[in-house]
C-alpha cells in the first residue's frame, strides 16, 4: 500500500472532481471513495474527509492506519490510496478518537464504517447498499436462551426466508443482524431461486475465542439446547438438514464441529477459517507463524472419514499468512473422503468481502 501526494493544481480533475477543493463546488461533487487505474494493474483510490482537524483511515485486515493530508488551510482532508486488483474493503475515517463512516459514500457496515471496491472486484448480488444510519430489519422471532453448558443468557434471532425449510447456523450472528443485511440478502436470494427456503439461526457469540476455539461445550449446547428451542419457535425448521456458517475463528468452529459431531453438521460454509489456531497460539507474538493447519490439520492426519461431510472453503485472495493455513486444510478435509468446494474472495480478512460467499456456499452446502 502507498499514499501518492497530490498536484497543486487540479489534483483531483481526474478522479472527476473539478474545482478547488475544499470550496462549494468542489464539495458538491464530492461522491464515494473514486478510483482510477495506477498504471500496475491496480488502483489508486481517493478518500475525502471534511473537517478542521487531523484524521485518518482505518482499513479492515488489509493495511497500516493511512494518515490524511490537509488541501492547503481548507477544510479538505484527503489521500490517494494505492489499491490491489480485485478488493472490496471495510474501513472507517477517526478524527481524534472518534470513528465516523464515510458521509460521502452511500455503502455503510453499521454506525461507523463504510464499505469501497475497487471497479474490477465481482458484484455481491443481493446485498444491497446500506446507509450508515439504516436501521436493517430484524426477525421478529426471538429465542431467549439461557444456556447451562456455556452460562449467561442470549438472544437468538430466527428469520424463515422463503417460509422456512433447513437450519442455516449464523455463527457471529449479530454482525449479519446489524452490520450487514443478511436477512435482506437470503430473502433475496431465495426469491432468485438462487437458495432454496432456509431458516436463519442467528447465534451471537459473547466470547469468540472460548467458545470457538475447538472446544465441545459450544456444540453440545447447540445440540442439546439451542436447535429443540428453534424446533418449538413456531418457525418452519429441519434441524436434520443443518448448514454451519462461520468466518474466521466462527469458520474454524464450524469445521471442528463435522469433525468432532458429525451426527450434527453434515454441512458447512467455511470463510477465512482460523485454521492457524493452536491452544499456545493466541499467547505467541505472531498467532499465524506456527504450524501450517494448527490443531485442525493435526486432527484430520490422525484419520478421519468425513465421506458424509459437504464443506464450502473460501478465503480473500489477498490474506497471504491466512492461504497456507487454509490451504492445508482444504486439501486434508477433501483427502479423508468430503466433498469439497475452495473459492477465494476478492478481499481480505473481511466480512464485507465474505458476503457474497456466504450466499452462494450455503445454496452449494444444501445441494441447490
Amino acid at each position: 500500500m502507498h499514499v501518492a501526494a497530490a498536484d497543486r493544481e487540479g489534483a483531483f480533475a481526474g478522479f472527476g472532481l473539478p474545482g478547488t477543493p475544499g470550496t462549494g463546488e468542489f464539495w458538491a461533487r464530492a461522491g464515494a471513495p473514486a478510483a482510477v487505474p495506477d498504471g500496475d494493474g491496480g488502483w489508486t483510490t481517493l478518500f475525502l474527509w471534511r473537517g478542521s482537524s487531523p484524521a485518518r483511515i482505518e482499513f479492515e485486515s488489509w493495511s497500516e492506519p493511512v494518515p490524511l493530508r490537509r488541501w492547503a488551510d481548507s477544510d479538505c482532508w484527503y489521500a490517494e490510496v494505492r489499491m490491489p486488483a480485485r478488493l472490496r474493503v471495510t474501513y472507517r475515517f477517526v478524527a481524534g478518537d472518534e470513528p465516523h463512516a464515510d458521509p460521502f459514500n452511500p455503502a455503510g457496515a453499521g454506525a461507523d464504517r463504510s464499505i469501497v471496491a475497487t471497479p474490477d472486484a465481482p458484484e455481491q448480488p443481493h446485498w444491497p447498499v446500506i446507509g450508515a444510519d439504516a436501521v436493517l430489519p430484524v426477525p421478529r422471532t426471538r429465542i431467549r436462551w439461557a444456556s447451562e453448558r456455556l452460562g449467561g443468557r442470549r438472544t437468538v434471532r430466527v428469520h424463515p426466508a422463503g417460509g422456512g425449510g433447513p437450519v442455516v447456523l449464523l455463527l457471529d450472528g449479530d454482525d449479519w443482524l446489524y452490520l450487514h443485511p443478511a436477512v435482506t440478502a437470503f430473502d433475496a436470494a431465495v426469491a432468485a431461486g438462487e437458495l432454496p427456503p432456509v431458516t436463519l439461526v442467528f447465534l451471537p457469540a459473547k466470547d469468540r475465542v472460548a467458545e470457538f476455539t475447538c472446544r465441545p461445550e459450544l456444540w453440545e449446547a447447540v445440540r442439546d439446547e439451542l436447535l429443540p428451542l428453534v424446533a418449538e419457535s413456531g418457525v418452519t425448521a429441519d434441524p436434520e438438514r443443518l448448514v454451519v456458517a462461520g468466518q474466521s475463528l466462527g469458520g474454524l468452529s464450524a469445521v471442528y464441529a463435522a469433525l468432532e459431531f458429525p451426527g450434527l453438521v453434515s454441512r458447512v460454509a467455511c470463510q477465512s477459517g482460523s485454521f492457524w489456531w493452536t491452544p499456545d497460539a493466541m499467547r505467541l507474538a505472531d498467532p499465524l507463524g506456527g504450524s501450517v493447519g494448527g490443531v485442525i490439520a493435526e486432527r484430520l492426519r490422525d484419520g478421519v472419514d468425513l465421506s458424509g461431510l459437504r464443506v464450502a472453503f473460501d478465503v480473500g485472495e489477498h490474506e497471504d499468512r491466512m492461504l497456507p493455513h487454509c490451504e492445508v486444510t482444504e486439501g486434508l478435509v477433501e483427502r479423508a473422503g468430503a466433498t469439497v468446494r475452495v473459492s477465494r474472495s476478492a478481499s481480505g480478512h473481511d466480512r464485507a468481502g465474505w458476503r457474497h460467499a456466504l450466499l452462494r456456499d450455503v445454496g452449494w452446502a444444501l445441494g441447490s
